[in-house]
């Protein structure tokens, strides 16, 4: 299939949206992107956008989104640079940014009205994937690597390429005539996909290629499905949602497959801090012991207790320190308290010092963490309003997602 085929295809799979955004770096995969959906959303009456993302970390960064900025005028496509304004300089500076491009995106994305948005990942990006996770153990789940389309952050994100070559697409960019920066970082062998990229070539007298690891990879993503649609199943008979926290009937849970028990736990996990990623396998295992053992824990800023049948998870009031936004908006992923009068005020935690306030917070019959972790509206240090706690003063907190949606969200993970 060639690329511009492929690209078709993997839109017309999404409904033919009105309205489609392309991230574009800069690089070759993501110009023949640009390239191939502008003209497609001419053909198709589309309304297209790109979106390029300055992370600040190189100084040709700047140039280069300029650079597209030029091509789209060219090809009559909106464009807009966003800045990543705090890069910092702690942990994993890749994935730091990676995370932060795409929440950038995504805000952008939503703020105009655009539903999906396409990124340049190719076949060769898969099978790096797969090298990578297959380096750090990974399981069903991550050995799928990327998924051709994902829904995170409010949008839909398209992998139309993602069975075209690398080469395939400088091929085409050659034949338009159309050129592309090369990130150094490309040939950096500090970087693991760079390793993965040279352990590839080392391995293809093995027959290992990129063509049979994405293979394996959507192999892989069939068995997932399956797996999700079993724990899906199951956790309809068990799990239920209470002011935020999720609920599971333990001994159901612990007479489940292991693999289909730990798949429900992390997901969960996932669910109530609002995280994307799950733990790690040895962390989430070490906790599936202890829920067995009848105690509980904590891990991925949750808070897990364990109370005759009853495991609950519960947001840790520890992760949601700093953690605020204004009345209305959507508050720790999950929360959208709205009321009266939102001027001069802010959502952020009860915690100890709110709940103090509500001396009649135990008529809720609700455990003191989960009312601590629960969203409250303050002026200032002074507190407001705590609908959770029974202190609503004309307040309400609306969870965005509840058991239906979290039992059915198993199968998008």
């Amino acid at each position: 299939m060639t690329p511009a085929a492929a690209l078709r295809a993997s839109f017309a799979a999404q409904g033919a949206p009105a309205r489609v955004g392309v991230a574009v770096s800069g690089g070759g995969d993501s110009m023949a992107l640009l390239v191939l959906a502008a003209e497609w959303a001419r053909a198709e009456g589309v309304t297209l956008a790109a979106v390029s993302v300055d992370h600040g970390l190189r100084p040709e960064a700047a140039e280069e989104a300029a650079a597209v900025a030029r091509d789209c005028a060219a090809l009559r496509v909106a464009h807009e640079t966003l800045r990543w304004a705090d890069p910092g300089g702690a942990g994993n500076l890749q994935d730091a940014a990676r995370r932060a491009r795409q929440r950038l995106i995504a805000r952008w994305a939503v703020g105009r009205d655009i539903a999906h948005v396409a990124l340049g990942h190719t076949l060769d990006d898969q099978a790096e994937t797969v090298l990578m996770r297959l380096a750090r153990g990974s399981g069903v789940d991550g050995l799928s690597a990327m998924a051709p389309a994902r829904s995170s952050h409010g949008v839909t994100w398209l992998r139309p390429l993602l069975g075209v070559r690398r080469a395939a697409l400088r091929a085409e960019l050659r034949a338009r005539g159309v050129s592309w920066a090369e990130d150094p970082g490309n040939d950096d062998p500090r970087f693991e996909r760079v390793k993965a990229r040279r352990a590839l070539a080392a391995l293809a007298p093995l027959g290992i290629d990129a063509a049979g690891l994405a293979e394996t990879a959507a192999r892989l993503g069939s068995a997932r499905d399956a797996l999700a649609q079993g724990a899906e199943a199951a956790a309809r008979r068990f799990l239920r949602v209470e002011a935020g926290d999720v609920l599971l009937a333990r001994g159901r849970l612990l007479a489940l497959p292991g693999e289909t028990r730990a798949r429900i736990v992390a997901h969960v996990l996932c669910r109530v801090a609002s995280a994307e990623y799950r733990p790690r396998h040895a962390k989430l295992a070490a906790l599936i012991e202890r829920i067995a053992s009848g105690r509980g824990g904590t891990l991925h800023g949750c808070r897990v207790t364990v109370a005759d049948d009853t495991v609950r998870v519960t947001r840790e009031l520890q992760a949601l320190r700093g953690v605020t936004a204004p009345p209305g908006a959507l508050w720790d992923g999950r929360w959208r308290v709205t009321g009266p009068d939102s001027g001069g005020l802010h959502i952020a935690a009860l915690g100890s010092q709110g709940l103090a306030a509500v001396p009649d917070w135990r008529r809720t019959g609700l455990p003191r963490a989960t009312l601590q972790a629960s969203p409250a509206v303050w002026q200032g240090d002074a507190l407001v309003a705590a609908p959770l706690a029974g202190a609503g003063q004309g307040w309400q907190a609306l969870l965005e997602d509840g058991t239906r949606a979290t039992i059915s969200s198993l199968l998008s993970r």
